[in-house]
């Protein structure tokens, strides 16, 4: 196995005991897929072939995992605006949750970061044989966040000016990611999806715990052959307690 530096995104090796180990929040431990791959770092820019991303990540925030690589990653509490929907195709969603979103950090003179996290309710790994009709189904309810760039920015609650605007502090949790590129939808985060539940089948002593989300790196600006993201599903090890520390 191999471990992922969260300042540089070069790939170490690591000794083989550290490979079931929870990483620390901030820490990357790649697990599967791409073991070579690595993104790099150029100031507040990630790059990994034609990929890049050039909107800062939050303080404390994991590198990104370049697609191809699978990691398991823990992110720290951090603050976020949300936006959230129910019965509604997230693909279009995207564009009416970006607007409110991006109108509330610009009255709080918030700058924008990168990604955009959405998460997808209803979208959990289910039993193999239940796999095919679930990957055709849409999810009941989704939320768009923007992520601040530092837990100190702002109060958390509702927006004074919108209150389909939520700020929220999370809670510090482990992932298993895969990184990938190209458009932005629900199809590639199927595939995501697909990816991460063979790589639980092969991993057993790792279980999920939740729902999907996707990382969203790029703006529209990007062609879509050049977008990078990720998608991911909260994880713990087996026989862990509810905190995620092994029993």
């Amino acid at each position: 196995m191999t471990a992922l530096t969260a300042a540089t995104g070069a790939v170490n090796p690591v000794g083989a005991g550290l490979a079931a180990a929870v990483p620390a929040p901030g820490q990357t431990v790649r697990v599967g897929g791409d073991l070579k791959a690595a993104a790099r770092q150029q100031g507040d820019d990630w790059l990994f072939g034609r990929c890049s991303i050039t909107t800062p990540l939050p303080e404390g925030y994991p590198a990104p995992t370049p697609p191809g690589a699978i990691d398991l990653k823990t992110y720290p509490s951090i603050r976020r605006a949300e936006f959230s929907a129910t019965n509604a195709n997230p693909d279009i969603g995207m564009n009416v949750g970006f607007f409110p979103l991006f109108n509330h950090i610009k009255r709080r003179d918030i700058a924008m970061t990168s990604p955009v996290e959405m998460d997808y309710a209803g979208m959990a790994p289910v039993a193999a044989a239940k796999q095919s009709a679930a990957s055709a189904s849409m999810p009941p309810s989704w939320t768009m966040s923007f992520v601040y760039r530092t837990p100190e920015l702002g109060p958390v609650g509702d927006d004074a000016k919108d209150s389909r605007v939520k700020v929220v502090d999370t809670k510090p949790q482990t992932f298993v990611s895969v990184g990938m590129q190209g458009f932005y939808g629900i199809d590639n985060v199927r595939r995501g999806i697909a990816k991460l539940n063979e790589w639980l089948a092969a991993n057993p002593q790792w279980e999920a715990v939740g729902d999907p989300r996707s990382l969203y790196y790029n703006g529209p600006e990007r062609a879509n052959r050049d977008k990078w993201l990720e998608v991911q599903l909260p994880v713990r090890q087996r026989n862990a307690s509810s905190d995620g520390a092994p029993k």
